[in-house]
């Protein structure tokens, strides 16, 4: 079986490089692109036709659930269920993939089991604005190719005189509602509104056919209705029939709008007025070999023109243009308004594309890069706040920070500024201020408690680097009181550094989570670990440095990140790929890292590591990008990196210097200038850079400044196989970031072994840096230099809340740390008969039966999990008492694979041998219910007893309707009551 297994995925590889092996035949920049790079492995991508920043996509579906279908498409798959114009590219959660089309022969059916058809890889063909494949089941020859706001399909079909369309508006996601109507004999049109990922996502349609429709009807919950016309529901499905000749082709063109079925009719007649497919196809092309050709480079390899081609081609798909051609959009209010002086956009994974993405844009679409932030601005008129991961018009709160800011402040620093940068501010200014996603926690403490909100260490690193763009832009804007006071707040990262493991660590009550594993992935981090995480200071290199002790100490580091041999542990993470030692490039908390050697004078290293990323994790396969391509991110990485200089820092107008991947690279400007990038001798063995010239002139910084990029001109370097240690390294040739001004002091940190104590317990803290003075209270009051000082451990004979502040002379007073500590009387115990997975403790067995419970956010360790088993425990009462009630918390996040219990049984017993039951329970939550619930499932009973032992059934493998479909689900337990 694995012998087959080989063969077919061989054979498949094989296929696609005999279907979309161009060869570039005229040397431009689209005949490289291939849309198959990303459709494979965890790529996430689609191979249907678009524009560059199309509001269409219009891709095959062959996968209708799971992770790896998010856009639709996986390469491995052989079934087609049709075409839908909407798809997103690359992300991590699944969307769009509306309004679907597909051909078939004989009576209409309108199940996708029976209207979807097999295919042969052999006859699947993509390239930039263009698809096509030849459909078994129905002998039909599908292409397919799109203007911004339009898709046109061309069918061939075999002689019949049963040819029809199946048009469905139940797939893929939860239809709330949607009409289809046909209103002449040539066209259809309708609307879809539909709720998964975005909340409410609306798309209406005007189809037009190139012949006229000799057969139709509507379906309604899948059976065809007489006569009907229009219909109405959330299960509307027509077919559309003709007579064909062998050979005889039939067009279809499909105009979309979010704003009404009236707009969608005018963006079809505005960009495709006339029936002429291969014209359309030639524009699409022609469209993208423009845009594509802002970047060209010559030299590489065929495999390395592929690889860049794409990733350019993958980086213009996103953001999708989101208003018609008279300028009215669907805005974040959900309201209809009109664009005013730009091009409104949707799709934004900022925290993905704030990164690499965006800063690219800075450099080649400055005139888009205004428009992204004028519907950001937009956007936050219309709904409040920045975008945090926009969709269609809705806010989605994926992933975490507010990364619209250093979209914002790296723009203008660098000079765009064609909107208002007070406005901008305020915006900026108003997203941080919110009592959110653990920002209450920031401000209060300096840093975000793991007991207090989950993934405490990645929002306190990612919002301090958001409070240095503000800082940035504020000072620039000429508003002091905001850059004093949020470039202390950008030092928030020196509040969880700790000096002994020289790791981000996590804190719990103010003190260290203990145990600690920096390669344990777990809900103190967003998709990564504390190796992942605590290279995170772009705003303030310098002072990390600093934290490591020195350059030299911080290089070591670095080396450790790259060459440790231990592996990720934890939670199981598709996202954390493409590994080297702990360094993760499918994944993009990694993605600056191999750059943080220049900061510390070893540039050569960054060359090596850069170079090896490149060569061996982007490659011109289906499975080319080691990580999800997260909406252009992956590839910017590799577009940027080719260059030869990176935007460590967004937000600070500089450049960090690589290792060029072509011998010549000429990126035209919209300013008029051209630079023009030679890397002499470049190969793969030859990466290192011996020496280098701008416009002529000896250039010896690993930096370049975003001016001297725009101002065009001829950038050189000299390539060996050997590093040239001298180069790009010393004081002035080294990139710097630092914080010199309104310098903190860090929080202190308690040191204690527990939170519950039965007697007395001693509680010391601890300074991050060394020479402060330490004054508590045991009070809950805020201490300062009047509390007591802390001279030794403190004894602890009640329940406490500790505070502590450091001070120390010139820096003055840290925030205060805060613990409470609960005197508790434990004189049951329990017995655990099942295993609770090591990821979810929730502080050990007592932890179930000391009165206090775990918080509504499971995340934040106050519960235990138990993946794939039934959770089983006694509790020993001590003695034989009188028991009137028994009960057990449980919490219900079905997105996170945690569902209730079947039932819960009750027994007790006298003796701990022989038990009856006394109660059974069954849950009444809904298994599909995604709010996150919790519930205490027991009842109120009459008897004595010294055991009582519960069993909770395991809810047990998940179901297909699920992402997870086929995994183990969780029952997570907090607290038992027995009274």
């Amino acid at each position: 079986m694995k012998k087959l297994s080989v063969t077919l995925i061989t054979l498949l590889f094989a296929v696609f490089f005999s279907a979309c092996d161009r060869q570039a035949e005229t040397g431009e920049p689209a005949s490289y692109v291939d849309p198959f790079i990303g459709t494979g492995g965890h790529g996430h991508t689609y191979p249907g036709a678009t524009v560059p920043f199309g509001m269409v996509q219009l891709s095959p579906q062959t996968r209708l659930d799971g992770w790896d279908g998010c856009s639709g498409y996986h390469f491995t798959d052989s079934v087609i269920y049709g075409f839908a114009h909407t798809a997103l590219n690359g992300t991590g959660v699944s969307d769009y993939g509306d309004i679907l089309v597909m051909p078939v022969l004989g009576e209409p059916v309108f199940k996708n089991t029976e209207y979807s058809s097999s295919f042969s890889k052999s006859s699947e063909k993509a390239e930039a604005g263009y698809y096509s494949v030849k459909l078994d089941k129905p002998g039909v020859l599908a292409e397919l190719t799109a203007t911004t706001r339009a898709g046109y399909h061309r069918y061939t079909f075999p002689a019949s005189d049963a040819a029809n369309f199946i048009i469905d508006l139940q797939h893929r996601d939860i239809v709330l509602e949607s009409w289809i109507e046909f209103v002449s004999d040539t066209e259809i049109r309708g609307m879809r509104r539909s709720t998964n990922w975005a909340k409410d996502m609306v798309w209406y349609f005007h189809m037009q056919f190139s012949k006229p429709i000799s057969r139709k009807g509507i379906a309604v919950n899948d059976t065809l209705l007489a006569d009907a016309l229009r219909a109405e529901g959330t299960n509307i499905k027509a077919f559309a029939g003709f007579t064909t000749a062998a050979g005889e082709q039939i067009e279809v063109k499909v105009g979309l709008s979010a704003v009404d079925s009236e707009g969608a009719l005018k963006n079809l007649t505005a960009e495709i007025p006339e029936w002429n497919f291969d014209e359309i196809r030639k524009q699409s092309f022609d469209t993208w070999n423009k845009e594509l050709g802002k970047i060209r480079v010559k030299g590489g390899s065929d495999d390395q023109m592929k690889v860049f081609y794409s990733a350019l081609y993958h980086a213009m798909l996103q953001p999708n243009t989101f208003m018609d051609t008279d300028g009215r959009y669907r805005g974040m209010d959900r309201g209809i308004h009109t664009a005013e002086g730009f091009t409104n956009y949707t799709v934004f994974s900022l925290w993905d594309t704030y990164r690499t993405w965006h800063p690219l844009m800075t450099i080649i679409e400055q005139e888009r890069t205004t428009d992204f932030i004028k519907t950001m601005l937009n956007m936050y008129e219309k709904g409040g706040l920045l975008p945090v991961w926009e969709l269609a018009g809705n806010e989605t709160w994926c992933m975490i920070g507010n990364h619209a800011i250093p979209v914002i402040a790296d723009a203008w620093m660098k000079g765009i500024r064609d909107y208002d940068g007070k406005e901008a501010l305020d915006a900026m200014v108003k997203s941080a201020s919110q009592n959110h996603h653990g920002l209450e926690f920031y401000r209060k403490y300096g840093y975000i408690p793991g007991d207090k909100e989950h993934e405490s260490i990645s929002k306190t690193l990612e919002y301090a680097y958001n409070d240095w763009c503000i800082a940035a832009m504020a000072k620039d804007l000429g508003r002091d009181d905001l850059y004093r006071e949020y470039l202390r707040r950008a030092q928030s990262y020196k509040n969880i550094f700790d000096p002994s493991t020289g790791f981000m660590r996590p804190k719990l009550n103010g003190s260290w989570l203990a145990p600690f594993d920096p390669t344990t992935v777990d809900w103190h981090f967003t998709e990564a670990n504390s190796f992942h995480y605590s290279y995170y200071v772009p705003q303030d290199i310098s002072g990390l440095t600093a934290l490591h002790g020195s350059k030299e100490q911080f290089a070591a580091k670095i080396d450790e990140l790259f060459n440790t041999e231990t592996e990720v542990g934890g939670r199981d993470m598709k996202d954390i790929s493409g590994l080297i030692g702990q360094y993760a490039q499918g994944n993009e908390p990694s993605h600056h890292m191999a750059y943080l050697y220049n900061f510390v004078g070893q540039p050569w290293k960054t060359q090596q590591r850069v170079r090896r990323i490149m060569d061996d994790f982007y490659t011109p396969q289906p499975d080319g990008l080691i990580g999800n391509e997260d909406c252009g991110q992956m590839s910017a990485w590799l577009i940027m990196s080719a260059m030869g200089f990176y935007p460590v820092t967004p937000g600070l107008p500089e450049y960090i210097t690589g290792t060029p991947w072509f011998p010549e690279m000429e990126i035209t400007l919209e300013n008029g200038n051209v630079l023009k990038i030679i890397a002499k001798n470049v190969s793969e063995e030859n990466f290192y850079i011996q020496s280098a010239t701008l416009n002529g002139k000896k250039y010896t910084r690993s930096f370049i400044s975003h001016d001297d990029v725009m101002k065009g001109g001829e950038l050189v370097f000299i390539m060996g196989s050997k590093p040239n240690e001298s180069w790009g390294a010393g004081e002035g040739n080294e990139p710097v970031t630092t914080i010199t001004e309104e310098l903190i002091l860090p929080v202190p940190f308690l040191i204690a072994p527990d939170a519950r104590f039965r007697d007395v317990m001693q509680v010391s803290v601890g300074t991050i840096v060394p020479g402060c003075e330490v004054f508590y209270t045991t009070d809950g009051s805020n201490p300062d230099r009047n509390s007591a000082r802390f001279t030794g451990p403190v004894t602890l004979n009640a329940t406490t809340t500790f505070k502590a502040i450091a001070y120390r002379e010139g820096f003055g007073y840290s925030l205060p740390v805060e613990g409470s500590f609960y005197k508790i009387d434990l004189n049951r115990k329990v017995e655990l008969l099942s295993e609770y997975h090591p990821n979810y403790h929730g502080g050990g067995p007592e932890a179930l039966i000391d009165g206090l419970r775990g918080a509504g956010n499971w995340r934040l360790g106050g519960w235990q999990g138990y993946q794939g088993t039934d959770f089983e425990a006694i509790v020993d009462l001590g003695s034989k008492k009188p028991v009137r009630k028994v009960a057990a918390g449980f919490v219900q996040d079905v997105r996170s694979w945690i569902w209730m219990p079947v039932e819960v049984v009750f027994s007790v017993s006298d003796d701990g041998s022989n038990y009856r039951e006394i109660s059974r329970v069954k849950n009444t939550i809904p298994v599909n219910d995604y709010e996150m619930r919790t519930a205490d499932l027991g009842a109120k009973v009459s008897t004595s007893a010294r055991y009582v032992k519960v069993k909770a059934e395991n809810f047990g493998t998940i179901p297909q309707w699920h992402l997870g479909a086929g995994g183990q689900a969780y029952i997570f337990v907090d607290e038992i009551i027995v009274e």
